[in-house]
C-alpha cells in the first residue's frame, strides 16, 4: 500500500493547522485543502505531497524482510527516551531558492533527537538504487555528504543535519514571496512550537505522505 516510509516532526495544533492550510495537504488527516490564491498553490506544489514537516529519517524503502509493525515499535521505543522540546526561535528564512521555518537556537537539542532516529532505524532501510544515488549526486555533494549518502541513504543527516520545515518550492522572487508568508504566519508566530512527538509516515500510491502513527515523547 505504501511505497516508502519516513519519520518526521509533524507539528500539531495551531502550527499543524497552519502548515496544512498553507501547503494544501494535511498529512495528519489525509485531506487535501483548497488553496484559493493561485500564487500560493504554485509555490507549494513541490513540498505539498510531504505535508508540513521537519525531516529526521528521510523517505526510504523497507529493507527485505523488514516489517512496518517492527519499524513502528522501534520508533515508539526511541520516542519514549526523548524529552519534549519547545523550539525557542522559530524563524522564516530563505534557504537557497526556497523558504522554510528553522529553529537555529535549538540545533544541538534537535540533533539529540535526530541522530538516534537516523542511526537506530537504519536496519529498516533498503539500500538506495543506482538511480537514487545518481539523482542525489546531481546536487554536487561534498566528500562528507557523499559519505553520509552511502552510509545512511541521505546526505543531510548527522553533522550535516539542518532542521527546517519547508514552505515553498524553488522561487526566484523572494521579495514577493516573503511578505506573503509573513502575513500567513502572523497568527501562529506568537504560539510556541512544541516538539513532543514524532510521526511515522507512509507514501501512498498517489505520491503523498500520510501520518500512520504519532508517538509521544516519554522523557
Amino acid at each position: 500500500m505504501f511505497t516508502r516510509y519516513a519519520v518526521y516532526v509533524v507539528p500539531d495544533g495551531v502550527w499543524g493547522d497552519f502548515g496544512a492550510s498553507w501547503l494544501g495537504w494535511d498529512s495528519r488527516t489525509g485531506i487535501a485543502l483548497a488553496q484559493t490564491v493561485a500564487a500560493q498553490k504554485a509555490l507549494t506544489e513541490r513540498p505539498r505531497k510531504y505535508g508540513f514537516h521537519g525531516t529526521l529519517k528521510p523517505p526510504f524503502r523497507l529493507a527485505e524482510g523488514a516489517r512496518v509493525d517492527d519499524l513502528a515499535d522501534a520508533t515508539q521505543s526511541l520516542c519514549a527516551t526523548f524529552t519534549p522540546l519547545t523550539l525557542g526561535s522559530v524563524q522564516l528564512v530563505q534557504l537557497g531558492k526556497f523558504f522554510a521555518m528553522i529553529a537555529p537556537d535549538d540545533h544541538a537539542a534537535l540533533r539529540q533527537i535526530a541522530d538516534p532516529v537516523v542511526q537506530e532505524l537504519e536496519p529498516f532501510r533498503a539500500p538506495l538504487t543506482e538511480e537514487d544515488l545518481k539523482r542525489r549526486r546531481r546536487s554536487h555533494l561534498t566528500d562528507r555528504q557523499e559519505a553520509l549518502l552511502v552510509q545512511y541513504g541521505y546526505p543531510h543527516v548527522m553533522d550535516a543535519f539542518k532542521f527546517h520545515m519547508t514552505l515553498t518550492g524553488p522561487t526566484g522572487d523572494g521579495d514577493t514571496v516573503r511578505p506573503m508568508l509573513e502575513t500567513a504566519l502572523e497568527p501562529v508566530l506568537t504560539t510556541p512550537c512544541v516538539l513532543d512527538s514524532l510521526c511515522l509516515l507512509g507514501e501512498a500510491q498517489d505520491g503523498r505522505f500520510h501520518v500512520l502513527e504519532r508517538f509521544a515523547f516519554g522523557g
